[in-house]
């Protein structure tokens, strides 16, 4: 009967060993010592061979995700580099990008914003460095596009980088898009990218909700 047993639990361990075997070393190394405590387990109290056979059913389960996992990352990785060559080849375009702040000298800026409905009025927010904020008047705008041409010299704003939204009459803020070159692309630690719009600052891909070509080579 023990001899029985025996043989029958190793049988089990066997099959299931087949079936995980190609799974790495981590499976060869469970399939080893899992096939030792068969061997030396007592013959009067055997362990049910079925249990041995999910517990090596979970392991191929894991090491499957882990290789599904490993391989999300790679199609991520190729993805990411794809992504790259395309920008890079939309370098010396000109892009349409929301920004959060902009970095102002005294060239005006054309601005351009959505409004989801109508504001009376709208208002150019800026705010510098140093905390101030300047409120610029629109006058009243209809739902729909809208643009604006920033002229910081007009309005006597001093040169930096300034923290910008538009806002209406209940302090709903939406957000200011620029049209600016495309001038470079800039990988950062994380496998990211940053585009430098302009002389306006940097941005990142996912801010770009236009792209507007080339402009046409003089003859």
């Amino acid at each position: 009967m023990s001899a029985v047993t025996n043989d029958t639990s190793s049988n089990s361990a066997g099959a299931a060993s087949k079936a995980v075997g190609s799974n790495g070393e981590v499976s060869q190394l469970f399939t080893t010592l899992l096939v030792a405590q068969i061997k030396n387990q007592n013959p009067l109290e055997p362990t049910d061979p079925s249990e041995f056979v999910n517990q090596l059913t979970q392991l191929s389960q894991m090491e499957t995700l882990q290789q599904l996992t490993a391989q999300g990352a790679s199609n991520a990785g190729m993805l990411s580099s794809l992504q790259m060559l395309t920008l890079g080849a939309q370098v010396g375009s000109t892009v349409q990008a929301r920004v959060e702040q902009l970095k102002l000298d005294k060239q005006p800026v054309d601005t351009h914003f959505t409004l989801d409905g109508n504001a009376n009025p709208a208002t150019l927010v800026l705010k510098g460095a140093d905390g101030v904020e300047k409120r610029i008047d629109l006058g009243p705008r209809t739902a729909g596009a809208n643009s604006y041409k920033l002229d910081p010299a007009a309005l006597g704003l001093a040169s930096g980088s300034y923290q910008v939204r538009i806002e209406n009459e209940s302090k709903q803020a939406t957000a200011v898009e620029v049209v600016a070159e495309l001038r470079s692309v800039r990988l950062t630690g994380d496998g990211g990218a940053l585009l430098q719009l302009g002389a306006l600052g940097e941005i990142t891909p996912a801010a770009i909700t236009q792209f507007k070509g080339r402009a046409a080579a003089n003859s």
